[in-house]
């Protein structure tokens, strides 16, 4: 008879546990036999002593088993997914699901809320008035055979082991742990049904992996973990050392991705969605030029793809485009002349947190209007008393907060070059 306590022990001294063990612990776990306090003293044992990749992919699959696996075979063509291990400014999925659309590949994406200062795609979504993320399981493949593309919240019966063992790894400090954010976001990603993912591992100071060696280590892993179970799957590792594109805030977020669409941002973030689209085609088997999908992009095609599916969807056409209505906007000043040598991720996306734009715990209500938006990124040159930066919030910000949010502006003599793709592994 297998007891709980002797797989800690066993994960404790560093041993491998069973396929069998770990999908005994799992279903434990699901039905209530194993409590919350011993699957703490695991995870704990994990973070310390690790997980061989048969193990990881054991409890994966262990995972995938305790809740539905959508079935796409309904959707003609090669179903395409893309995954984020969560960044600060991360709009990508907005651009990138429409656009890839754009080209006739169905994209049928499952996406999550932001937490503590990551940024989440439903929440950007739900900024729309009238939006809807939950979908049934019909309607979500209905709408990708009609219009080819969907972006709807996780459903309740996909996975029930992660959003259990997510929930209690937040509250435990094991969230940053290689095994165990690889068996989350792929067991997601299997279970959703897709037959090539897209993997975008962030890393740098306002994403999970903080440095190459473990964004690689993670990429790997959960390269390895989407081809053993016959899914194509590439990860990409991308810096998240500064905020991405200008914008951090729902709102603000959006209508940074339409003007995106209309050929209006940012040159840097443009082209980088263009390499990820070329990446996403190239698994569906679609070969395109950059230019060809910068063209896309710009042209009005993805932007239409996109209206069509905030209509699907329930949301209001003419709130998409409405302006943020925060009551206060800030313009933060240059003290100095020189170049922008960073702009730390992290900090930003924790003073757009306490602005209302993210959550402490998963309860918190959001303030869809708020934020930041960047006028100068790493790299540009700035003269003092030029705007930095505007700040969206609901009332007067108080002179610590604008003392705070200049000190993580550094301003130096050094043009660095930042560079959005870091690698590619496939």
């Amino acid at each position: 008879m297998m007891r709980t306590v002797d797989l800690i022990q066993k994960k404790r001294d560093g041993e491998e546990l069973s396929t069998q063990e770990i999908q005994w612990l799992i279903e434990g776990y699901v039905d209530g036999t194993v409590p919350d306090y011993q699957m703490s003293a695991f995870a704990m044992a994990v973070y310390f002593k690790g997980m061989s990749m048969r193990e990881t992919r054991d409890l994966t699959m262990a995972m995938v088993a305790t809740g539905e696996v959508i079935d796409l075979s309904a959707i003609a063509g090669i179903k395409t997914d893309k995954h984020s291990t969560g960044g600060v400014g991360d709009k990508v999925t907005l651009i990138l699901a429409p656009l890839v659309a754009s080209f006739g590949v169905p994209v049928a994406k499952m996406s999550g809320r932001g937490l503590g200062h990551t940024g989440g795609t439903l929440d950007k979504l739900e900024s729309i008035k009238g939006y809807q993320i939950e979908r049934s399981q019909e309607d979500f493949i209905k709408q990708v055979q009609e219009i080819g593309v969907s972006l709807i919240g996780q459903s309740d019966n996909l996975v029930k082991a992660d959003k259990m063992l997510y929930a209690l790894r937040d509250v435990t400090a094991t969230v940053d742990i290689i095994p165990l954010i690889a068996s989350s976001v792929m067991s997601k990603k299997i279970a959703a049904g897709a037959d090539s993912i897209l993997l975008d591992v962030t890393v740098g100071d306002g994403a999970f992996m903080k440095t190459i060696e473990d964004a690689e280590k993670l990429s790997e892993t959960m390269v390895a973990l989407g081809k053993e179970v016959g899914r194509k799957t590439i990860a990409v590792i991308t810096d998240m050392s500064q905020p991405l594109g200008q914008a951090i805030g729902n709102r603000l977020e959006v209508l940074e991705a339409i003007q995106i669409m209309k050929g209006q941002g940012r040159e840097d973030v443009t082209h980088f969605i263009c390499e990820l689209a070329q990446l996403m085609l190239e698994l569906a088997g679609v070969e395109k030029t950059l230019e060809e999908i910068h063209e896309h992009l710009v042209n009005g095609k993805a932007l239409e793809k996109f209206e069509a599916l905030v209509a699907a969807q329930g949301g209001d056409l003419q709130d998409l485009y409405r302006p943020s209505t925060a009551k206060v906007v800030t313009e933060i000043k240059a003290e100095e002349s020189g170049y922008i040598e960073a702009l730390p991720a992290l900090e930003f996306g924790l003073f757009a947190m306490r602005l209302g734009a993210g959550r402490a715990v998963k309860t918190d209500a959001l303030d869809y209007e708020t934020g930041i938006v960047f006028e100068k990124k790493v790299g540009e040159a700035v003269e003092s008393g030029e705007t930095i930066a505007k700040v969206y919030s609901q009332e007067i910000l108080d002179k610590k907060l604008l003392t705070e949010f200049q000190k993580n502006v550094k301003i130096g003599r050094v043009q660095l070059l930042p560079k959005e793709i870091i690698k590619v592994i496939s």
